[in-house]
């Protein structure tokens, strides 16, 4: 078995390929690497200018060492097999975009801390539970969402009740599942005009 790819060996990778460094770099696209990356280790800290940053198609178990990389807007790690949210608390005031989906997330403790974040794509996970979906209204700034293939997502919508439950609980969202949330009172007030 091939021993796995370390992010200091990716990036060596990456900085031959697009002849840029890795420190100046606003996006470092890191993904499908062979042998696949296991660990989100020290070398992450360099990543001082990343705005971008594409992990997804590896074997991470756990988000870590994100604390160097204070400009980071877009984090990618869809793809892998992570199974909780902890370790994002470092990039709590500058995340927008969570691209994390196809992992094994059943639980959303600690997305509270993230501030800034408008997107949240997190299908085909496994989350079950509406006591773990509402965890999301506590992210005021959230407003796109893709949360198809959890299974919370597939009973609701087997039931035909999936948007309409979903936007009550998390009601900053304007679009769920690639559809434009028309809520209610809006649908009214057109009415009136």
């Amino acid at each position: 078995m091939a021993k796995a790819t370390s992010i200091k060996e990716a990036l060596v990778k990456w900085e031959e390929k697009s002849g840029e460094k890795a420190a100046d770099a606003k996006a470092v696209k890191l993904f499908g690497q062979i042998p696949p990356i296991e660990k989100m280790d020290a070398s992450l800290s360099t990543l001082v200018n990343c705005e971008n940053l594409s992990l997804s198609t590896n074997c991470i178990e756990k988000i870590a060492n994100l604390n160097g990389l204070k400009n980071l807007k877009i984090l990618s790690l869809g793809r892998n097999n992570i199974k909780n949210l902890n370790g994002l608390e470092a990039v709590g005031d500058t995340l927008e975009e969570l691209w994390i989906s196809y992992n094994l997330i059943e639980k959303l403790k600690g997305i509270h801390v993230m501030k800034k974040l408008r997107v949240l794509y997190m299908s085909n996970n496994l989350v079950r539970e509406w006591a773990e979906f509402v965890k999301l209204a506590d992210i005021p700034s959230l407003v796109d969402m893709v949360f198809v293939g959890n299974p919370l997502e597939e009973k609701y919508s087997a039931e035909g009740t999936w948007i309409d439950e979903a936007t009550k609980r998390v009601p900053s969202l304007k679009k769920l599942d690639g559809t434009p949330v028309i809520k209610q009172e809006e649908e009214e007030k057109e009415g009136e005009s």
